[in-house]
């Protein structure tokens, strides 16, 4: 076993990261650690006068408050995130071609569904879906009803019904951002690849109208998709009848499809982190870099999203990114963000979570930095706008917030047919109808909540590689995708977590 208690992550730190609870009086590189300092957090390994960086993995993370003495706790008490400093963003600097497979390195696949459309799916659900949150209940007690019923156990080739209400729809302008980022949301997940068919209800009267969204899309009725109102069919109670009766005539249709061999080209993972710790930025976030790297060579897809948690860190997109332009795109969202969190009475430090922070991070930007490390090194080919359709292959970007479930809601819109989803603090969390496959950064996470997570990346600090890990991830990810039950399926998660960003004024 491993006995390093500390961690030098780049030779130009002035702090160093234990990964054990140190006493006062521990020695740490060369310091003697002044105060007790909890596992994941940082020491200062010299002297760092007021005003000072401090540097972490290389970066600026923060800037001394106060002068720190060698082997001093640095955190909250003594560090901020300062203001005026200047990134260099140098544009498509480190952009490289297409690298394709490395030697060693075979096609891979998974056994999937191959749509109508050419896409390809994970999974087998029927969706039912809710126009305005005033049908919510009954697309609730449509799914309840079919699965009570028993009727699914003729069916073993279709997953599951998946009813995702939310709470939007109405009470908001018929036009404009906050319109059109519920109307790709909801176009995203009624035609997903991992639903077969899908039953969109409205009540009838709301500003987000069916009858709308269908001539925007370009929708016809069929087996795959089919919609009602609670109103236009006389009331709650004859809606439920007739949804019941509409997702039993769907199961036939959906029943059909049948796992294939698929490439893996065609998986697109979307890339999360929740309840971050300071191992996040050193175990299962570079780790999953390391897979979706993997991925991209392959030719699949791989999305990094929640812009908040870039921030201090998007010079590291905008060097990758592929052309100029793709790269002031990501400065273009940071740009918005920070205007939009002024507008609110927010600030872009809000971030890091009282969570995250007990943790280990201390700021925005040291969170960040652990947060990049997420989308590997592959070239960035593209920025998106939230639940917009990810129509290029390869390493791309989603402007999403942090909070998990809005972030994941606008990945899977956008076409995300898998996600991993790494944790330092234990957020239990699911996807449905996309599986997610949680990644723990610590080995004491991963023992105490062995039924939430999938794989424990804190072996890494004990010697398994960065390669070794992302491996194992990638060959998880394909048994996942090829009808394996992830740990947040086996619990049920999914069903609630469907929440479309909701931007403006709620009227």
């Amino acid at each position: 076993m491993n006995t390093v208690k500390i961690l030098r992550l780049n030779a130009d730190d002035n702090v160093v990261v234990t990964v054990a609870d140190l006493p006062a009086g521990s020695p740490a590189e060369t310091v003697t650690t002044t105060v007790r300092v909890p596992r994941g957090h940082k020491i200062a390994a010299r002297p760092i006068a007021k005003g000072e960086p401090i540097r972490k993995f290389g970066q600026i993370i923060g800037f001394a408050s106060t002068d720190i003495l060698p082997g001093e706790w640095v955190h909250e008490k003594n560090v901020t995130m300062g203001e005026g400093f200047e990134r260099d963003y140098a544009f498509a600097s480190e952009a490289r071609p297409f690298e394709g497979l490395r030697p060693g390195e075979v096609p891979a696949f998974f056994e999937g569904f191959r749509r109508a459309d050419g896409r390809a799916g994970t999974r087998n659900y029927i969706g039912i879906l809710s126009s305005v949150n005033c049908s919510a209940t009954a697309v609730d007690y449509v799914a309840d009803a079919i699965n009570r019923s028993g009727i699914l156990d003729d069916y073993p080739d279709i997953d599951g019904v998946v009813p995702l209400p939310h709470g939007q729809g109405c009470g908001m302008a018929g036009k404009g951002e906050a319109f059109d980022v519920l109307s790709r949301t909801q176009w995203g997940y009624a035609s997903h690849p991992n639903f077969s068919a899908v039953l969109l209800i409205g009540l009838g009267c709301e500003v987000f109208q069916i009858p709308r969204m269908k001539e925007t899309y370009g929708i016809a009725e069929g087996d795959h998709f089919q919609s009602l109102t609670i109103q236009e069919i006389g009331g709650t109670r004859k809606a439920v009848e007739a949804g019941v009766a509409r997702i039993k005539e769907m199961l036939p249709f959906a029943a059909r499809s049948r796992r294939e061999p698929i490439p893996a080209s065609e998986l697109t993972l979307a890339l999360q982190c929740g309840g971050s710790d300071g191992y996040s930025g050193l175990t299962a976030n570079p780790a999953l870099g390391v897979a979706a790297d993997m991925l991209v060579r392959q030719g699949g897809t791989a999305i990094l999203s929640e812009t908040p948690e870039i921030y201090g860190a998007e010079h590291l997109l905008t060097r990758r990114a592929e052309s100029v332009e793709v790269g002031q795109k990501i400065v273009d969202l940071i740009d918005w963000w920070e205007d939009y969190t002024a507008k609110n009475g927010g600030e872009m430090n809000n971030n890091p979570s009282p969570g995250n922070k007990a943790g280990g991070l201390t700021t925005i930007l040291e969170k960040s930095l652990g947060a990049v490390a997420k989308g590997g090194n592959s070239t960035l080919r593209g920025v998106y706008r939230y639940a917009e359709r990810i129509d290029r292959k390869g390493f791309v970007y989603m402007d999403t917030p942090g909070y998990d479930p809005v972030a994941a809601t606008g990945q899977v819109a956008g076409g995300a047919n898998m996600l991993c989803f790494t944790t330092g603090r234990g957020s239990a969390y699911g996807c449905k109808p996309v599986p997610s496959i949680k990644l723990a950064t610590n080995n004491e996470l991963y023992a105490r909540m062995q039924e939430d997570m999938d794989i424990n990346c804190g072996d890494i600090v004990d010697g398994v590689t960065l390669d070794e890990k992302g491996k194992e991830i990638f060959d998880t990810v394909l048994a996942v995708a090829s009808g394996k039950k992830s740990k947040s399926e086996e619990l049920g998660y999914g069903r609630n977590e469907f929440v479309p960003w909701q931007i403006g004024a709620v009227m």
